[in-house]
Formats: C-alpha cells, structure tokens, sequence
C-alpha cells in the first residue's frame, strides 16, 4: 500500500496526523484506553487506587497534557525471570493509560511497513506463530525436507538497554508529522535512560511498539536490501534458514557492519548460532526438529517447578504447541503428589 492510499485509509489522510495529539489527550480517547490498561489488572493496588477517582485522574490527565505541563512519572524497579532475569521499570498508572492511547493511535501508522515475518507484539503474531513459520520456511527451503539446511540464529545483545534515543525519534518522525505528538512521544523516550541517550524500559507498552519500529530497519535491510525472504524475527531473536553455509557464516559480519552503522546495536558473540535443522534448533522456548518440536529442557524444569493448578491449563496450552506426552505424564505425577 503506497503512502497517500494508506493515508485516505485511516479516514482523514493527512489532517487527520496533523490532529493526533487532539485525538489521543481527549478524555473519550483516554477513557478509552483505560478500559483497555485495566483488563486482568483490577485486582493490582495501584490500580484499585486509579480506579477509586478515575474521572478525576483522567480529566487531570487530560488537562496536563492540553496544557502542555505533563511530566512522565519515575519508574518503579523490579526483576522478573521468564526464564532469564530482566529488569523491569514500571510507570505509574496514569502513565500507563497515556502509553496504551498512544500505541492506539499511532500504531496504524507503522503497522503496515512491518514485514510479516516480525512476530513480536503485533496483533495475530506471537512466540507460536513466530515458531510455526520457521517450520514452514524450513520445509519450503528444504523442498519438503529432501534437502539439508542449515539455520543460522542470532540475538541483538542488550538490545532494549541500547537502543538510541536520537535514532528512534528519527525513524519515529519518518510516519508521525504532529508536532506536539513528536514532542510527547520523545518526552516518553527519554524519560528513561540505561546510559545517556541510549535505552528504552521493558516495561512501558510504547516499547514494544518502538522496538519494533527500531528493529524494522534490520527487517527491511535483510528482505530488501539483501533480498532474503526466508528470515524470521521475534523481539531481538533472529533466525534465517537456507542451503548454503557458508553464505549463512558470512551474513553474520554484514548483518553486524549494519546494526553497527545505522543502528548503534552489536549482535551477542554468544548467541550466533548456525545449525543443521535436523539437528534441532532452539528458538523461543522450543526445539524444532523437520517433524516435530519439544519444549526446550530449561523451559521443562521451569514449568514443572513452578507447576499448580492455576497455572495448570496455561502450561497445557503451551504442550499443545510441541510434542509434550512425557511431560503432560510428569505434569500429572507433581500434581498428584501436590494433592496427596
């Protein structure tokens, strides 16, 4: 879709992104967006406290912004492990509705210059539609497994805490023309900070989107410039699969030469990995083999460690994916000794 049809698409072309920012600080846009923040987290303390004056913080919301005296609040600090451990910095509340109107304003504008083989955060995507279609490129590569392929993976290293402010503001400026939209969106950027200028929170909503926004540079360099089709990316994991192995071995300098130049990002030295597929290859909590796939041994131990009856049939949901009978027998023998 070029530009100008993309734009009568959205209903108001081009005057329509001149009143962006109108259209995401009215109440009904933020109200909006509260009742998209608020599902599954009404039970959260902050929350429940949000909620005790909603008019009230949302009209304040609005005013500060219309204003123009809106600052982003601290964020507030913890660790999770999924399995690694991140560091996640939370806004508050308010914050979090403000992030959930943007991204539903101004994701239409970006979404349809993505590739479709960029899984991560996107409506219809996800970690077993990623998996799925690195089957389906292997099979159609490997002429239905007659072939030998080899996949070549590889991971941005830090990626969120290095991704750079200036850069992404550019590349955000490329499909935003509202002034005071660019001006809150780079009020939002650099709010946080791992070093000057560089790094973006795990835990805002905006950064999934911008991170994709960011990282479609390497998509489109690979595709386009490069012209290979058989690529896959979730998040910062990348995988491509072809024939030749040597010409895989030597993408990974090219791949690196751009992310250095345009992107201020270094692949992990640890993490490029290049495997025969019926070796197995590990990509995002699975490994995939030609005819079947089975839960990565790290991801195992994890389930069963952590294994209840609440989690139960998110974890069975996730067997459902690979081939999971020995550990749907495990998962049955915990329980049983949980329950006796």
């Amino acid at each position: 879709m070029n530009e100008r049809n993309f734009e009568r698409n959205l209903g108001g072309g081009v005057n329509r992104r001149h009143k962006l920012f109108s259209e995401i600080i009215s109440v009904k846009n933020l109200l909006l967006a509260w009742h998209e923040f608020k599902r599954g987290k009404l039970k959260k303390r902050d929350v429940q406290e949000f909620v005790l004056n909603l008019e009230d913080h949302l009209f304040t919301l609005h005013d500060d912004l219309a204003q123009g005296t809106y600052s982003h609040s601290p964020y507030t600090s913890f660790f999770v492990r999924d399995p690694k451990l991140r560091h996640i910095h939370k806004p508050a509340v308010r914050d979090r509705i403000l992030h959930h109107a943007i991204v539903l304003s101004i994701e239409p504008l970006f979404e349809p210059y993505f590739i479709f083989n960029s899984y991560s955060s996107r409506l219809g995507k996800g970690t077993h539609a990623a998996v799925a279609q690195l089957r389906r490129l292997a099979w159609h590569v490997s002429r239905n497994n007659t072939k030998t392929i080899w996949i070549l993976q590889c991971d941005v290293r830090k990626f969120f805490d290095s991704v750079d402010h200036d850069i992404l503001l550019r590349l955000v400026r490329r499909r935003i023309i509202d002034d005071n939209l660019l001006g809150l969106i780079e009020r939002i950027v650099r709010s946080y900070h791992t070093t000057p200028g560089k790094g973006i929170p795990l835990g805002n909503l905006t950064s999934q989107l911008l991170s994709n926004v960011y990282l479609n540079e390497l998509d489109q360099f690979i595709t386009k410039r490069l012209g290979i089709q058989n690529y896959v990316r979730y998040a910062d994991d990348i995988a491509i699969v072809g024939r030749n192995k040597i010409a895989l071995e030597g993408l990974t300098s090219v791949i690196q030469e751009f992310l250095d130049e345009k992107l201020k990002l270094t692949l992990h030295p640890r993490k490029i990995i290049l495997r025969k597929w019926h070796q197995g290859v590990d990509f995002l909590g699975y490994v995939v083999f030609p005819h079947y796939s089975i839960l990565r041994t790290k991801t195992k131990r994890r389930m069963l460690r952590r294994l209840n009856q609440k989690n139960l049939q998110s974890y069975l949901g996730i067997l459902r994916h690979c081939r999971g009978y020995g550990v749907k027998t495990q998962i049955g023998t915990v329980l049983n000794v949980g329950s006796g």
